[in-house]
């Protein structure tokens, strides 16, 4: 029961949080429209590979974190100076690259690396499955242990790799309408991690 109960809550967990917009979910259609579904799904395998590590991860803090709060700070600090740097990457490669899309073909193998790479500066994923398990921790629908924070892991890779999948093939299907987005792509990602970077920015000034 309790193999089901993981699964399911890591799989729900997982999709909600992989619905939301994120520079991981655009990366996603963006590689789909240059590359193709087929790269696009080996970047998702690279994503996946890192979530479930970091499932883990989040399900253990969630059990040493809520005593020490002043690593969630630290923590904070960090992916803040991580998402202001990537908002300036984005812009940087919006100026200065063609802004007409077009197809490259991606090696299977540097397409995984670069979702490897991609996911490791998700700085999002280890504080969203603390929060999220701490939740359910509270409401008596986890406890956790090694064997159910693995369950879950996996629950959250299946979650992930549906719903990145989706963005992956919706993007190759509609490609004609999402041509201008496209071009538009590294300018939105900017927007996205400079606004969220420079929220948690205001946060940790004013209100920590």
């Amino acid at each position: 029961m309790a193999f089901f109960t993981c699964l399911f809550f890591g799989f729900i967990i997982a999709s909600s949080g992989s619905v939301t917009p994120s520079f991981l979910n655009l990366t996603v259609v963006k590689f789909s429209l240059k590359s193709g579904r087929k790269s696009a799904f080996y970047l998702i395998g690279g994503f996946a590979t890192v979530l479930f590590f970091q499932a883990n991860i989040g399900a253990y803090f969630s059990s040493v974190l809520m005593k020490n709060s002043q690593y969630i700070t630290f923590i904070q600090k960090i992916g803040t100076g991580i998402l202001i740097l990537l908002s300036l990457n984005f812009f940087r490669l919006y100026f200065t690259s063609n802004k007409q899309v077009k197809k490259v073909k991606i090696e299977k193998s540097k397409a995984y690396m670069h979702g490897i790479g991609m996911s490791l500066l998700n700085t999002f994923a280890i504080p969203f499955y603390f929060t999220s398990i701490s939740l359910l921790i509270g409401l008596g629908y986890f406890e956790y242990s090694l064997q159910n924070s693995f369950y879950f892991s996996i629950g959250s890779t299946i979650g992930s790799f549906t719903l990145y999948a989706l963005y992956a093939t919706v993007a190759s299907k509609i490609e004609h309408k999402l041509t201008f987005i496209a071009t538009k792509m590294d300018f939105i990602l900017g927007c996205l991690t400079g606004v969220v970077g420079i929220g948690n920015l205001i946060y940790l000034i004013y209100f920590k």
